[in-house]
């Protein structure tokens, strides 16, 4: 990552709540699982919904960390409509994330490590920003990268090791 983005201020807004988002995704590490960890703000930056990967401890295909957050946002404020919440997520969202967050109507999209063989907001594809979806979020990628992919590294070499 190169100095400019580490001081950048939109960046740097969404450091804390991106370690919180750092901390959920240990917590899927410690249950086997892939290591991506997300929260949903408010309109005001409040935390509102934390969640990790859960398919290993819940033989969900859809327990992905985004997901789990964007249903327990839901479940919070009562209504599927994130109008106005920022999904924070260690990882670039697949496909089906991407799209949960498109329909669940967030208005950004902050992740942290780019994945090159799934991500689907602007890696490998670029779902969120489909001029043909009514609803479009704001991205803000790369936040804490560097961490983020290592948390990643991490797992995957125990893995093999293992």
């Amino acid at each position: 990552m190169n100095d400019a983005r580490e001081i950048d201020p939109v960046h740097a807004e969404f450091e804390q709540p991106m370690r919180l988002a750092l901390a959920e995704a240990r917590l899927a590490m410690d249950d086997g699982d892939v290591p991506v960890g997300a929260v949903v703000l408010d309109a005001t930056g409040q935390v509102i919904a934390a969640g990790h990967n859960e398919r290993e401890l819940t033989a969900d295909p859809t327990a992905h960390a985004e997901v789990v957050a964007l249903r327990a946002a839901a479940a919070r404020l009562g209504g599927w409509r994130l109008a106005g919440c920022t999904l924070v997520v260690t990882l670039e969202p697949c496909t089906m994330c991407a799209g949960a967050a498109v329909l669940a109507r967030v208005e950004r999209i902050v992740y942290g490590a780019v994945d090159l063989k799934a991500g689907a907001v602007g890696s490998l594809w670029d779902v969120v920003r489909d001029r043909r979806l009514n609803h479009r979020p704001e991205v803000i990628a790369e936040v804490l990268a560097e961490e983020c992919g290592a948390v990643l590294t991490e797992f995957f070499a125990r893995r093999r090791a293992g």
